[in-house]
């Protein structure tokens, strides 16, 4: 096996103390074993197959966000669903932000959020009714995972009567 092969004396003693016991500790510490090993001593000479022209920029005819970290826009975007009612200005509010920065992630995640609750009222304005135990996959999760089905559920159902009887309640106090 791989992991008895590794001793401590073989490679430097790396985290301090002895981690012999540890099946596998150290196993990457010889280059020869590093799979990473030969893209460490690149010679440039693959890199030349790189280079390729930025293709014509697509006509910008609906706003586009991107990244603060990038001057530009891309060459190539997505049409299908610009910005759009509060998921949308929620967005433009998250990508005011660095791509590594809570800041930008979880407004965009809560903006899916209230763009699918958007698209309900959206689709109950045209008259239609979404059928949404097809659309979320609900019978696969019955189906394949009932016992985290039937707990959603519930949590989704307490949810609910707890929000109607906060906006039921007597508003005397």
């Amino acid at each position: 096996m791989i992991g008895d092969q590794t001793k401590p004396e073989d490679f430097e003693n790396v985290g301090g103390g002895d981690h012999s016991h540890i099946k596998g500790w150290g196993i990457d510490r010889d280059p020869k074993n590093d799979p990473t090993y030969p893209m460490k001593h690149r010679t440039d000479e693959e890199i030349e197959g790189y280079t390729w022209e930025r293709p014509e920029q697509q006509p910008v005819n609906i706003e586009v966000l991107h990244s603060v970290e990038r001057p530009n826009i891309p060459a190539v975007f997505g049409t299908a669903q610009p910005p759009q009612g509060l998921s949308g200005a929620l967005r433009r509010f998250a990508f005011k932000y660095s791509e590594s920065s809570y800041g930008r992630w979880l407004p965009l995640v809560m903006a899916d959020r209230l763009g699918e609750i958007e698209g309900i009222v959206d689709d109950l304005k045209k008259g239609h009714i979404p059928n949404l135990f097809a659309e979320h996959g609900l019978k696969s999760e019955w189906k394949y995972n009932r016992k985290k089905f039937v707990l959603k559920s519930a949590v989704t159902a307490a949810a609910l009567a707890g929000v109607l009887l906060f906006l039921t309640r007597d508003k005397k106090d």
